[in-house]
């Protein structure tokens, strides 16, 4: 009773229970299931980047010999400037004016008009020249235009998601440590291996485990979600793009139940996330930020749907 006076008059509360570990993890996960698409469209936007970067240069390389070509005729065009200024055109003229003779006079006359003829047309090219290299390069001149944009925004992007990953990776310190929540190879990697190109991709994705994620990574220290698959199915002669969404469009519909390992598995309505199948019911992914490549049951997440790339 004493006790219990003593709480009351002197308002001491009790101790607020720290988070569990299964509660951290629970937020850890809401948190990265928002974080991981804006991670997938960068690395759609940045492989865009580096496309569209390909296509400045090609643009750039027909625009240079056109370049050249115009400043030869502007110098051309410069040089008829200099000689009239000097009066040179003029002295001629007056010389052909004086001439007695009437057929000669027409017949120089003549020269004199082809002369300024070839001028005009000379002139002419230049001006067809500088059309012709300015609808060239107005596409060009856009395209660096929305390039820069689109770098500023990934720069901008890129330090938002950075300071995401440093806000989860200190709670994923405070539940584990330093350390991982189990292992990383609970069963055999892959169950069976499938041969030609599917056996090179997923041996390989197998060798990765214990690997670290980066956001942004295809290989060969560190790897994220899309990053992972896309080296591994490298290795077995497929060129796939840096994105979860993307490559589910550029691989071949199968069922769960033709599922071999060295296809992939697509998860969220979304597509913001894939791994690899490897037998048993089991993917190798590269899951989220301070956790490494593991193997995790393929039905802990929301499937979208399979691929098979090739």
């Amino acid at each position: 009773m004493l006790a219990s006076a003593a709480v009351l008059f002197t308002g001491t509360t009790p101790a607020l229970a720290e988070p569990s570990v299964a509660e951290i993890e629970e937020q850890i996960d809401v948190a990265w299931r928002k974080l991981e698409p804006v991670i997938e469209k960068h690395n759609s936007t940045r492989q865009d980047l580096t496309a569209k970067k390909k296509q400045a240069a090609a643009l750039q390389k027909k625009i240079a010999p056109l370049q050249s070509r115009i400043d030869a005729a502007m110098d051309r065009v410069s040089d008829f400037a200099v000689q009239a200024y000097k009066g040179d055109k003029a002295s001629t003229f007056n010389a052909l004016l004086s001439n007695k003779s009437p057929a000669a006079l027409v017949g120089q006359l003549s020269v004199l008009d082809q002369f300024a003829r070839q001028q005009q047309r000379e002139v002419q090219a230049v001006v067809d020249l500088k059309n012709k290299l300015a609808a060239q390069k107005a596409p060009l001149d856009r395209l660096v235009s929305q390039l820069t944009k689109t770098e500023k925004e990934l720069a901008a992007k890129k330090k938002e998601i950075d300071a995401e990953i440093d806000k989860l990776q200190e709670l994923r310190i405070k539940a584990y440590g330093n350390g991982s929540a189990g292992p990383l190879r609970p069963a055999p990697c892959p169950s069976t291996y499938p041969g030609g190109g599917a056996g090179k991709a997923v041996k390989f994705a197998c060798a990765q485990i214990g690997k670290p994620y980066s956001w942004g990574a295809a290989g060969p220290g560190a790897y994220d979600c899309s990053g992972l698959t896309l080296a591994a199915w490298r290795q077995g002669g497929v060129s796939l793009p840096h994105n979860a969404r993307a490559q589910r469009g550029q691989t071949s519909r199968i069922s769960r139940s033709a599922l071999r390992p060295g296809d992939l598995v697509f998860y969220y309505a979304d597509l913001s996330h894939v791994g690899m199948y490897v037998g048993d019911g089991w993917i190798v992914h590269a899951s989220r930020a301070g956790e490494p490549i593991k193997m995790k049951r393929m039905d802990d997440g929301q499937i979208h749907s399979f691929g098979r790339p090739g």
